[in-house]
């Protein structure tokens, strides 16, 4: 059976979600975070065996720590080479906040793809289907899955309950973060349980009917 735990994690509480087989124990990370120790444990703590730590896009609070995450569990790093640039800006990243993340960083195991399918491994099903989602960052990405019980979309800091990402940061762009949202988000089931970045879960048919920053059409 495939479980889903999500958790916030890290100094601006970046949700972090893990996605595993209750029987194999094999496992996937969305957004590690910046505190290697906590999860690290709670990932012991269930016996997990992570193969993949996937990212929503490149800043520190989404992937601070991964490296000392990836060494510790020899699992594969993952992210969209759009945020490349980020990536290797970590170390400036965490200064410029005062936050320890990682400075000896190895490079990407795979460039994500839109519309990739991403299993435990390569021969497993795809549990999760790549939505490239740019504006938020350049590489932005969401995560759907309908391999649970009800579809869950994974949207970084793309789209929250009620909001939508800042776009004010080195790369962001507020058009193609909505165009993202109504082209790649919006036409997933309305059923689709939303798991942000940070904060409350929502819904997409929630969103459609609420998000003030929705009006715009395209």
């Amino acid at each position: 059976m495939l479980v889903l735990e999500s958790f916030p994690v890290g100094t601006l509480g970046c949700n972090c979600s893990l996605l595993y087989d209750s029987e194999t124990k094999e496992a996937l990370v969305v957004d590690p975070g910046n505190d290697a120790a906590f999860l690290l444990e709670k990932i012991k703590s269930k016996n997990l065996k992570v193969r993949k730590l996937i990212h929503t896009h490149a800043h520190f609070d989404h992937i601070g720590q991964s490296n000392t995450i990836r060494r510790a569990t020899n699992a594969t790093l993952h992210l969209h080479q759009g945020d490349l640039f980020l990536y290797e800006a970590l170390a400036e990243q965490g200064s410029l906040f005062g936050i320890s993340v990682d400075t000896d960083i190895d490079a990407v195991d795979s460039w994500l793809e839109n519309e990739e399918q991403i299993g435990f491994s390569g021969e497993s099903k795809g549990l999760l289907q790549v939505l490239h989602t740019p504006g938020h960052t350049p590489g932005s990405c969401s995560f759907y899955c309908d391999a649970l019980e009800s579809p869950v979309l994974f949207s970084g800091d793309t789209l929250f309950a009620n909001s939508i990402g800042r776009t004010d940061l080195p790369g962001g762009d507020q058009g193609k973060l909505l165009k993202s949202i109504h082209q790649r988000i919006l036409p997933l089931p309305e059923e689709t349980t939303c798991i942000p970045g940070h904060g409350p879960n929502t819904t997409l048919y929630k969103e459609k009917r609420n998000n003030p920053f929705l009006r715009v059409r395209f």
